[in-house]
């Protein structure tokens, strides 16, 4: 497994291409712009993109979506139901944007090659947030950063969601390389160690 990160767009979203190496199937997770940057990436890499997957709805991980989906028109797009719909300055309303737009939650999983995908249900940050697990690899979007978590006073967010899905996350037994929405990487070893806000959600 190959993580190929890419920081895109104003805000500085991370961009992650997920590669099976032993396939060369990929998965572009949180596009937020940059799509002929991202497109390039791909082929660059040489693999076969199966999967465009959203862990939130908010534009800065979703702007470049459009355009990739009207470029690879066969790779289906995944996001949380409660997000697809969203609207206003903070969200992009993929329902209205995206053709044959999927929906995964609790539960689902996607094969990616010889790699499985698991999707956690993680709001607080969005009513649709999603957590990816795939491996050794987390990919929470925005609930969970290197010593902090995301913002639950935009339209959408929820404190006591946040608190549950932090908790959820901190209960997992084995130890992931946290990719986040936005900054650096880090271990959920060292955040359950060290981060303010996961250490209260496990009280």
């Amino acid at each position: 497994m190959k993580v190929i990160t890419t920081v895109v767009g104003s805000l500085q979203t991370n961009c992650y291409l997920l590669i099976d190496e032993e396939t060369k199937s990929a998965a572009l997770i949180d596009p937020g712009d940059e799509a002929e940057r991202l497109l390039a990436l791909v082929k660059s890499e040489g693999v076969t993109l199966k999967y465009i997957l959203l862990t939130h709805g908010h534009r800065d991980h979703t702007l470049a979506v459009p355009a990739l989906k009207k470029a690879l028109p066969d790779v289906p797009v995944y996001i949380g139901e409660a997000d697809a719909h969203s609207t206003g300055i903070y969200h992009y309303p993929m329902a209205d944007l995206v053709p044959d737009l999927k929906y995964y939650g609790e539960g689902d999983t996607l094969p990616l090659g010889s790699l499985t995908i698991k999707v956690l249900a993680t709001p607080g940050h969005t009513l649709g947030g999603v957590t990816l697990l795939v491996g050794d690899a987390m990919f929470p979007g925005d609930t969970l950063f290197a010593g902090s978590m995301g913002r639950t006073d935009l339209p959408g967010g929820n404190d006591a969601q946040m608190l549950f899905s932090l908790r959820r996350l901190g209960e997992l037994k084995k130890d992931y390389t946290v990719y986040p929405g936005h900054m650096n990487s880090t271990t959920l070893a060292r955040e359950k160690a060290m981060n303010p806000y996961l250490r209260q959600a496990l009280r």
